[in-house]
């Protein structure tokens, strides 16, 4: 099989009697994928701060789990690992990280206290994360790491100042971990969603191309599962292009980006 063609995780097709962690499953893209997963006949056990909404997501649907937690705790993560380690008999076949804060910024209205948050939500509750579930994967020596990130991480976006570095930070988190864990039995991946209609994007004021729903964008993570990819980017009309803005010189870059944006 051809290098680029070739698998690069263990492929994840049938959830039927699987466990699975949703961190950030409130609303938007966790809650759509635990929705699904669910329906594909995983056991998921969903947690965020929204005690209410994880709740109504447990109700009714036999082997949930509603785990409310605060993500930036990384005592409340650490204690509810090990819950989730009891309610699985050994550790969850899936852990996705989709915990994530967004709020429009610019360099002209610096904000510390929000880069700060966007810090402590997008990529401090991860490390949290690994802390807890990494030592219980290692120990049984299979298990699948996923971590939501943004083609926002990509490149410097407008509006994008304190998202964007963490959605990069945590696609270079996931590259590293593939790089130390693969060979270990264990599986990565990074997704990098487009415009998805969630809380979230409601928050912008301006066009966003391509917008697709949550549980469309829930489809592309389970068929990107399936297929044992490492990264899922979606829909794949709009993220060609920014993976093709990429691999632009710098001043061809940022004309580009001035030009598209009209910034």
């Amino acid at each position: 099989m051809p290098l680029f063609s070739r698998r690069l995780n263990p492929p994840l097709r049938d959830w039927k009697g699987r466990s699975v962690w949703i961190l950030g499953a409130s609303s938007g893209i966790g809650r759509a994928t635990a929705e699904a997963l669910h329906r594909q006949g995983a056991r998921v056990i969903v947690s965020a701060r929204d005690a209410g909404a994880l709740q109504d997501f447990e109700r009714g649907r036999e082997g949930c789990l509603a785990l409310p937690l605060d993500v930036t705790d990384a005592q409340a993560v650490a204690a509810a690992a090990q819950t989730v380690l009891t309610h699985t008999g050994g550790a969850p076949d899936l852990v996705l990280y989709c915990a994530g804060h967004y709020r429009p910024l610019r360099a002209t209205e610096f904000d510390l206290a929000e880069m700060q948050r966007h810090l402590a939500v997008n990529y401090g509750g991860a490390l949290h994360l690994l802390d807890a579930v990494l030592p219980m994967l290692l120990a049984v020596g299979k298990g699948h790491l996923a971590l939501v990130g943004s083609v926002a991480g990509y490149r410097g976006l407008p509006m994008s100042l304190a998202y964007g570095p963490t959605k990069a930070a945590l696609n270079n988190l996931a590259e590293n971990l593939y790089l130390d864990l693969h060979s270990l039995g264990l599986g990565v991946s990074i997704i990098n969603p487009g415009f998805v209609d969630t809380p979230l994007t409601a928050q912008n004021s301006f066009s966003m191309p391509a917008l697709i729903g949550a549980d469309e964008a829930a489809q592309h993570m389970l068929q990107g599962w399936a297929q044992g990819r490492f990264e899922m980017n979606f829909p794949r009309r709009f993220t060609r292009w920014m993976r093709l803005l990429r691999c632009l010189p710098d001043a061809w870059y940022f004309s580009a980006v001035r030009r598209i944006t009209g910034s």
